[in-house]
């Protein structure tokens, strides 16, 4: 049949993401760093993606396409959330959550010495991170790009201390965190989000995934998002 789709401009596409987490059918995914319609069938022709695009990449196409599909997309969405759920094949222990106790104000390190850790809960991927866990109650929430540690020096004392801190890249991991992120909202009683991100557009994708997850969860929660430069400057 001939109807409306989505036509995605692989040489505007930067690959941030963002369209992947606006489409809530799961018909856009990233590929080798841009952006693709994995399955006509999963686009219903509305549009959600466009306005979220930052370089008017997407484009409606009126051509030859299969039916949109709701019931495949909603099974898609039950497998995910299933998949997001179970634990891994080989029962790896570094999968497991648990939390971890430290020192309110641990002793100050020798000259020369190492820097205290304040991670406070495992694991930290937001695609391994479980929906509910005893250390979200009450918490305060950090969402961060995966790269942000490594570019800020004092990233543990000024942004992990007294936090749950959960990471990701969109661009690479390729999966829609605001579904995982409302479900965490939704169902522990968070109480503020902090998103610390890259200043390289990809990363978008990880404050869109926190918008989105915010939005959706019916919670009003303060929330900051802190913007890194590739050299280590807070820029916001």
């Amino acid at each position: 049949m001939v109807r409306r789709i989505i036509q995605i401009d692989e040489e505007k596409c930067t690959g941030c993401g963002i369209c992947a987490e606006a489409c809530h059918e799961g018909a856009i995914g990233m590929v080798d760093g841009k952006a693709k319609l994995l399955r006509d069938d999963y686009c219903d022709g509305l549009g959600d993606c466009l306005p979220a695009c930052p370089t008017g990449a997407i484009t409606f196409v009126e051509r030859e396409a299969a039916a949109y599909d709701e019931a495949a997309v909603l099974a898609a969405k039950r497998s995910q959330a299933r998949q997001a759920e179970a634990p891994l094949p080989c029962g790896c222990p570094g999968s497991h959550s648990r939390q971890i106790t430290r020192e309110e104000e641990p002793p100050a390190p020798q000259a020369g010495g190492p820097r205290p850790s304040r991670l406070s809960q495992w694991p930290v991927q937001i695609k391994l991170a479980p929906v509910r866990a005893p250390y979200f109650d009450g918490a305060k929430l950090l969402v961060a790009a995966d790269c942000a540690a490594y570019a800020y020096g004092d990233f543990h004392e000024r942004f992990i201390k007294g936090r749950v801190t959960l990471v990701g890249c969109p661009k690479l991991d390729g999966v829609d965190y605001g579904e995982k992120l409302t479900a965490i909202l939704q169902q522990n009683d968070i109480r503020e989000v902090c998103v610390v991100r890259m200043e390289v557009p990809c990363c978008g994708g990880i404050e869109q995934a926190v918008k989105t997850a915010l939005q959706n969860s019916g919670k009003f929660l303060p929330w900051q998002v802190v913007t890194l430069s590739t050299d280590g400057r807070i820029l916001d």
